[in-house]
Order: structure tokens, then C-alpha cells, then sequence
């Protein structure tokens, strides 16, 4: 599959659904790229979908299936969007850091691939606003979730999670407390955190698998 080169087929390929609630459009939006006005579009089409695909049916399904709408803050950034938001402090990092990351269709110095979303839960933010609160979210994932690593941030608790061939399976913050929650070999890592998430719903396994085998061929004909 290539590079849309046109409207079109930039539209075709925004239609691309990479699991049972999203499709690739979701993931395009990036303030960096609207407001400096550089195309956010996958130079290798084909690689972010099927990383996007991991993403999304692995990581993003179950947690709306189990809290509800997700918001998605950034996702999807191509190499010139990401390498303008590093050159210019715009809380980009290099891309050699972000492939495998938010640069969905560039695999890392391993070869391997992976994609990052940065999201907020409604459901998690009303009812954990407390200083420290996001850490219940962070346990819930760890307990329950394949993510490669979690990254928290001060406002609405979002975070970034990544799904990699490779997961290292490490937590880590911005916000209060701030610096790494866990990582293999920390003595919290391993057994059941429940405790630290009372209240909080569970799991919904179903969402685990796609109702039907997707394709990803970018369909054809008119329309939004």
C-alpha cells in the first residue's frame, strides 16, 4: 500500500478500521501538524495500520469496553511532524526514540514494531482527582493489560500507552508522585495490586477480540 498522494485516497485510507470501535482516522489529529500545517500522514501505510491494529485490539478495546468512551489526546505522528515537534521543543522526542512509539509506521534500532496513544478516561478522571489517583488506573492496566509502557500526565490523568513487540513493562510519571512507578525487578512489579483500585470495574474480556477478521485493503467509494 502507498502513500496517499491524494485527498482521496488520504480519505480511503482514513477509513481503514483497525478494530471493532476504530479506524485509522482516529488516530491522525495532531495540534503540531494542523497549526504548522505539516501532513500528518503514514509514510508506510501498511506498518501503521497493523501496529495500530495491536494497539487498538489489545490495549484501547478492552479499556473502553470496561470504562466507557475514551478521549483521545495524540496518537499517529509520521517522521516530519515528529522531527519539527523535537527541533522546536514541542514535547516531541527524537525520532530515533519515537519509532515504535507515536511514529506507528517506523520500526525501532531492534526492528521491531509498535504505536502509542496518548488517551484519557472519563470515567477514571471524575472519580480519582485526588493527588496520586492516576496511580489506581496504572494498576488496573498492569494487572489486566499486554501494555509495552504507561506514561502519565497532570491534567485529566492521561497517559500514553504503548503496545510493543517487545513490551518492557515499565510505569512511569509526570504527575504527582512524579518518576517510575514499577518495572521488572522492582519489588511491587509482580502479584495482584487490587487493593490499590478498589471500586473499580471488571475487566470486559470480550472486548478482547474483534467481532470479524478485518482487512487492510483501504475501501473503495464515496462518501465521509
Amino acid at each position: 500500500m502507498k502513500k496517499p498522494g491524494s485527498m482521496k485516497s488520504l480519505e480511503d485510507l482514513g477509513r481503514v478500521r483497525l478494530s471493532k470501535n476504530f479506524f485509522l482516522r482516529d488516530f491522525l489529529h495532531s495540534e503540531i501538524a494542523e497549526f504548522y500545517r505539516i501532513p500528518n500522514i503514514p509514510d508506510d501505510p501498511e506498518l501503521a495500520i497493523e501496529a495500530g491494529r495491536k494497539l487498538c485490539e489489545e490495549l484501547l478495546e478492552p479499556l473502553e469496553a470496561t470504562f466507557g468512551r475514551l478521549h483521545i489526546r495524540s496518537a499517529y505522528r509520521n517522521r516530519a511532524v515528529n522531527a519539527f515537534g523535537n527541533a522546536n521543543r514541542l514535547n516531541c522526542s527524537t525520532n530515533a526514540a519515537t519509532a515504535a512509539d507515536h511514529i506507528w509506521d517506523m520500526r525501532d534500532a531492534e526492528g521491531c514494531m509498535g504505536a502509542t496513544a496518548c488517551i484519557a478516561i472519563p470515567w477514571v478522571w471524575d472519580r480519582e482527582r485526588h493527588e496520586g489517583g492516576w496511580q489506581s488506573l496504572a494498576w488496573w492496566i498492569h494487572d489486566h493489560l499486554p501494555y509495552a509502557s504507561l506514561c502519565f500526565f497532570p491534567k485529566l490523568w492521561a497517559f500514553n500507552i504503548q503496545w510493543h513487540e517487545r513490551p518492557r513493562r515499565r510505569i512511569s510519571s509526570y504527575a504527582e508522585p512524579r518518576g517510575l512507578l514499577t518495572k521488572p525487578g522492582m519489588a511491587n512489579h509482580e502479584g495482584s495490586h487490587a487493593h490499590l483500585y478498589e471500586g473499580f470495574p471488571t475487566i470486559a474480556f470480550g472486548a478482547l477480540a474483534s467481532p470479524q477478521p478485518l482487512p487492510t485493503r483501504v475501501p473503495q467509494g464515496g462518501g465521509a
